[in-house]
């Protein structure tokens, strides 16, 4: 970044294998980084995880944007410079395919994981794609999520906005993002998507992974997990009561289905 034109301040960079806190780049772990990025009056926060392939962003007010917007700025700003097809996976923020359509461009979804993503976007020669964890994946460098590639998109977003990031992050689409989870014990977790499935079959469904219930402004999506007697569920929607909402209606739905 310092070959970028940036003067920095740099946190728990000696690498000695050692975390001052856990390392995954969200926002109950970046308090140190918030807080020195308040009182050096800084212009933006970078945190990435131990592999830098996850990066989440903090305004120069101190405040974490949220690790879905690390990926809509970088396909914002990758769509006004060449419209293109962008390649996400399921449980990515719908910010993206708003952004998207201000540039006519499209939006393809895949399952969870980023050699789903990479292997679509090679095989439909997308300009941008990625995770809504913080992982951003820019073709022109290579088909791997990268976050110094998206320290620069972003920095050099931010120099040609000329404003602030805080300021760059509000001239975005705005959703709120809930994550939950819900032990199953012993019941069928196929069984149980199928059920609820069912009495959602009404509504807009997506199964490219798992089950994705599609309302106007809002979503909730249901994934198994292959490792653990759990469903996670996450949902959208413009405010946190709303997504929460959804969370909790899906939870209700399969306990009584157990």
């Amino acid at each position: 970044m310092e070959e970028l034109g940036c003067e920095i301040i740099s946190l728990n960079t000696t690498p000695n294998g050692l975390f001052p806190h856990t390392p995954e780049p969200v926002p109950e772990n970046l308090q140190q980084l918030c807080t020195t990025v308040k009182t050096a009056k800084a212009d933006i926060g970078f945190a990435c995880d131990p592999d830098a392939d996850r990066l989440a962003i903090v305004s120069e007010t101190g405040e974490p944007i949220g690790e879905e917007y690390t990926l809509a700025l970088a396909v914002r700003f990758m769509l006004s410079k060449r419209p293109g097809v962008v390649v996400v996976n399921a449980s990515t923020t719908r910010a993206v395919d708003d952004i998207a359509a201000e540039f006519n461009s499209q939006v393809i979804r895949t399952k969870v994981g980023e050699i789903h993503v990479a292997k679509k976007m090679k095989e439909v020669k997308a300009v941008i794609g990625g995770e809504g964890n913080g992982g951003v994946i820019l073709p022109d460098v290579h088909l791997g999520r990268d976050a110094p590639v998206a320290t620069a998109l972003t920095l050099q977003h931010l120099l040609e906005f000329g404003g602030t990031i805080s300021q760059l992050h509000r001239n975005l689409p705005q959703y709120q993002m809930i994550k939950k989870k819900i032990e199953i014990g012993d019941s069928d977790p196929e069984q149980l998507l199928q059920k609820i499935r069912q009495k959602y079959q009404h509504e807009k469904l997506d199964e490219v992974d798992g089950l994705k219930i599609l309302y106007p402004e809002s979503w909730v999506h249901l994934r198994k997990s292959n490792t653990e007697p759990i469903i996670r569920i996450i949902a959208e929607a413009r405010n946190k009561e709303k997504a929460a909402s959804l969370c909790d209606q899906i939870i209700h739905d399969i306990q009584q289905k157990m």
